[in-house]
């Protein structure tokens, strides 16, 4: 089988498509391509299949071959293959297991629209710092300020087992923030996350329509909300295409 692997800033992902939509599960598939000692290396796995109304439709699994409903930095990663491949133009939609996605692609970068973000729950409190849930295509658990920026990823683990979700943490530098994520599929902390950015983006923007985000990738990503749906861009780039033998 054919594949490409994309980064977008700092997630990496390996992608395919197929021109015949089939129910098979590329869950065994995404374990094993996705290994960073045994196989090529990455966040997750995207298939991209054919769709009536959309350009395309997509599953995405995460390096232990779960299924998630959406992926911020997946998704501009995925429009960037589909305009590379030709399965669509510049700007186009996609559906997602969280709902349509809207991509335009301005060379190398990307913009991808959310929608809506949906704010579970606010008023827990772990380890004496307080924490909002909030689902932007998949639940996450985030907080803001030094002590929550500096806690221990073994701590970042135990919330993200207790509470099902990816975990984000934030601070103020140099009127960027910078954000940690521990995520969910992954188990372990990871250099973006643009669905962890759009809630933490959810949580602190005060009426400000942008805001710059620094994740561990040290890349800028703005944030930025119209209409109550919060849009995504930063820098996508290709890294490489291989075949991989699919017994």
């Amino acid at each position: 089988m054919f594949f490409a692997k994309y980064s977008a800033s700092g997630n990496d992902f390996i992608i395919t498509h197929t021109f015949r939509y089939n129910n098979i599960s590329y869950s065994n598939l995404a374990q094993r391509i996705c290994h960073r000692q045994n196989g090529i290396g990455a966040d997750g796995l995207i298939i991209l299949k054919p769709h009536d109304i959309y350009d395309y439709q997509w599953e995405f699994y995460n390096n232990d071959g779960s299924y998630a409903s959406m992926c911020g930095n997946g998704s501009r990663a995925a429009g960037t293959y589909a305009v590379d491949m030709k399965l669509a133009g510049e700007i186009h939609s996609f559906l997602s297991g969280a709902g349509v996605i809207n991509i335009k692609v301005e060379n190398n970068s990307v913009e991808s629209e959310l929608g809506k973000a949906n704010v579970l729950q606010t008023d827990i409190c772990e380890f004496d710092i307080k924490w909002w849930l909030i689902n932007t295509g998949v639940p996450h658990l985030v907080s803001f300020g030094e002590d929550a920026f500096l806690l221990d990823t073994s701590i970042l683990k135990s919330l993200r087992s207790k509470y099902n979700a990816n975990v984000n943490v934030a601070k103020y530098s140099n009127n960027k923030v910078l954000i940690r994520t521990f995520e969910r599929g992954v188990e372990n902390e990871t250099l973006a996350c643009g669905t962890g950015m759009a809630a933490m983006f959810c949580k602190i923007r005060n009426n400000k329509d942008s805001i710059i985000f620094n994740p561990a990738s040290m890349e800028d990503i703005i944030l930025s909300i119209k209409d109550e749906s919060i849009f995504l861009k930063g820098m996508v780039k290709k890294i490489c295409e291989f075949s991989f033998c699919v017994d």
